[in-house]
């Protein structure tokens, strides 16, 4: 599917001619028609036109995360980078090489078109699996987080294997406990890219997180295994922490309404340019609203959390105490 590690003109065509409504589907979004255009209702600022492009009118000067093309749109709500969304909409089209022996033409694709149901989801747990044998060989094994760090996740309740296509299920539970909101991530990497969805009828308002109501800090970060990573890294088991699944910040939203409590907010977003721009916009909104705001991303060499314990992990590397 790749040539020299760059994609071709018909790969790409392909990619943005995946129907947006379907992916907005598949990730667990509510799609609703409304006129000429489609919008979501956990977001209804969102416009989705000709049902290939995105715009979102709540976010007019936040420029790179406020529209776009479906690459533009996981980038934004599925934390994917440009890379990973044009394999992921390939995927997701049905795109495949032909049979080598069809040596004229190299290449064929098949565009699914995938029916769009505007109904409200019933939000149902995955079953769990009777061992989580995958989930702590692949977090171990692949994401270099320690059997404590999992252990710790697991005992909690916060993570569990699922029993079809063992899936890692990541929950995002209220004030009560009660869980509003999972996330899902395959053990199975395909050409380094794994399967990522929410599970559907889920609530976006809310985001994976542990909440301890007898601290006052809390971190931010876009993907649940950055914030494995991070609490692995630090030994840091006290502090609140959210992982938004995005660089939106609805979740944060939810979590601080629920937590007045919180006083200090640290934004560990990743070291790329959409992260360090998010991670700005965070600083600068909610140091307006009283709250205490640094920026603490991974060392500049190093793109997120996980990428930071792999070296640490690999090269027995200490890392520095956390920055207060």
């Amino acid at each position: 599917m790749q040539m020299n590690n760059r994609f071709t003109e018909e790969e790409l065509d392909i990619a943005k001619s995946v129907d947006l409504c379907s992916v907005a589907s598949f990730l667990g979004y509510t799609v609703k028609k409304i006129g000429k255009y489609y919008t979501l209702k956990e977001m209804d600022s969102i416009r989705i036109y000709n049902r290939t492009n995105w715009y979102r009118w709540s976010r007019q000067s936040e420029k790179g995360s406020n529209g776009g093309s479906q690459i533009d749109f996981l980038r934004v709500f599925a934390g994917m980078d440009v890379k990973e969304a044009v394999f992921w909409l390939l995927d997701f089209a049905g795109y495949k090489k032909a049979d080598d022996s069809e040596r004229h033409n190299s290449l064929k694709h098949c565009v699914d078109k995938f029916s769009i149901d505007t109904e409200e989801k019933e939000f149902v747990l995955p079953k769990e699996s009777d061992s989580f044998n995958y989930l702590y060989s692949y977090l171990q094994n692949k994401r270099m987080i320690s059997r404590k760090c999992i252990d710790y996740f697991v005992s909690h309740k916060l993570i569990y294997e699922s029993r079809d296509y063992h899936n890692i299920v990541f929950k995002g539970n209220d004030k009560n406990g009660a869980t509003r909101f999972a996330s899902m991530r395959g053990v199975f990497d395909k050409n380094g890219h794994a399967f990522k969805c929410d599970v559907k009828g889920n609530d976006k308002t809310y985001g994976f997180n542990v909440a301890n109501d007898n601290s006052d800090e809390l971190e931010v970060f876009e993907g649940a295994i950055d914030l494995l990573s991070y609490c692995d890294i630090y030994d840091d088991y006290e502090t609140n922490k959210i992982a938004l699944g995005m660089v939106a910040d609805a979740p944060l939203e939810t979590f601080l309404k629920e937590h007045p409590g919180i006083k200090v907010i640290r934004v560990c977003l990743d070291n790329d340019e959409p992260g360090r721009k998010a991670s700005k916009a965070l600083k600068d909104k909610y140091e307006k609203q009283g709250y205490e705001v640094s920026e603490l991303p991974p060392p500049n060499d190093f793109k997120d959390y996980n990428d930071w314990i792999k070296a640490v992990k690999s090269k027995n590397i200490i890392p520095p105490k956390k920055c207060r």
